[in-house]
């Protein structure tokens, strides 16, 4: 079965989307995007998605191009014509067509709008998982505003890459200072020998993740504290455990930053029951 894209109010195949190539997504990455899990045929924390979605729009100034509902409804429709049970949705919202200007078009153009859907393996995820991860860091080199969902992403498109040759699979962002910001497409997070877990708090320099957020609720339904701070690269290769959280990956551990083994190099009991409680936690849309 061919996969089903939906483009600026039409329904067509994959293989055939198509956006204008004046389109300031293209142009300038004038837009935003979000990522959905899909699990067991639910949309998973749809309504802290479309929120972040809210906030990104209006910090770029940029409208909605339909109304929460209808996208709502688009998500749904996605999902459904592809048939995914288990995946991501992908909506991606730009400033629109227009000529090429750095300025914003005016007068104001319709807003484009693209949402994907494609399968993911449960089992690929679940075996990761269970291996867990390595990570590198590498200095922070982005924008001061990450904090906005930005498809302006070619710093974390070269941090990936880096970490794919050196054998890993994610890439942690560093302050000069030794902090770590977060990953390349994730929040980072260690779990300290006293069992707190910590990651640094999402009000400036980081993304605040909406998988991270339902992962503290986990977290507060196991009793387990946590603190939102700042940790150094040194803390973390002192850490009882490390992993990442993002839409794409819900909670992932880390076995190993720049080559140093993290405790005894195994996925540990903290991430792993985080990762096994996440779905009776987080909020279910039914596709």
């Amino acid at each position: 079965m061919p996969r089903i894209a939906y483009v600026n109010g039409e329904y067509v195949r994959h293989s055939q989307a198509a956006v204008h190539i004046e389109d300031r997504g293209y142009q300038f990455a004038d837009g935003v995007y979000e990522v959905c899990e899909i699990s067991r045929g639910n949309i998973m924390d749809m309504s802290g998605h479309l929120d972040r979605l809210d906030r990104s729009l209006c910090e770029l100034s940029i409208a909605w191009p339909v109304s929460r509902r209808v996208l709502q409804l688009l998500f749904k429709e996605v999902v459904r014509r592809n048939k995914v049970k288990n995946g991501l949705v992908y909506l991606q919202i730009t400033r629109g067509v227009a000529p090429r200007d750095h300025a914003f078009p005016s007068p104001e153009v319709r807003p484009s709008l693209v949402i994907t859907a494609k399968r993911t393996s449960p089992e690929v995820s679940a075996a990761r998982a269970a291996a867990g991860l390595k990570v590198i860091t590498v200095p922070e080199n982005r924008w001061d505003r990450v904090d906005i969902k930005s498809v302006g992403l070619l710093p974390n498109v070269l941090a990936r890459q880096k970490a794919k040759e050196a054998g890993a699979q994610e890439a942690w962002f560093v302050d000069p200072d030794g902090t770590v910001k977060e990953g390349a497409a994730t929040n980072a997070w260690i779990v300290t020998s006293d069992g707190v877990l910590v990651t640094r708090p999402a009000d400036h320099g980081i993304l605040r993740g909406i998988t991270r957020g339902t992962v503290m609720k986990v977290a507060e339904t196991l009793n387990l504290k946590v603190e939102e701070r700042s940790f150094t690269v040194d803390e973390a290769f002192r850490a009882r455990e490390a992993f990442i959280t993002a839409a794409t990956t819900v909670v992932m551990p880390v076995v190993e930053i720049d080559g140093i083994t993290i405790a005894n190099g195994h996925p540990g009991n903290v991430a792993t029951s985080l990762r096994q409680q996440f779905f009776e936690v987080a909020e279910k849309t039914i596709a």
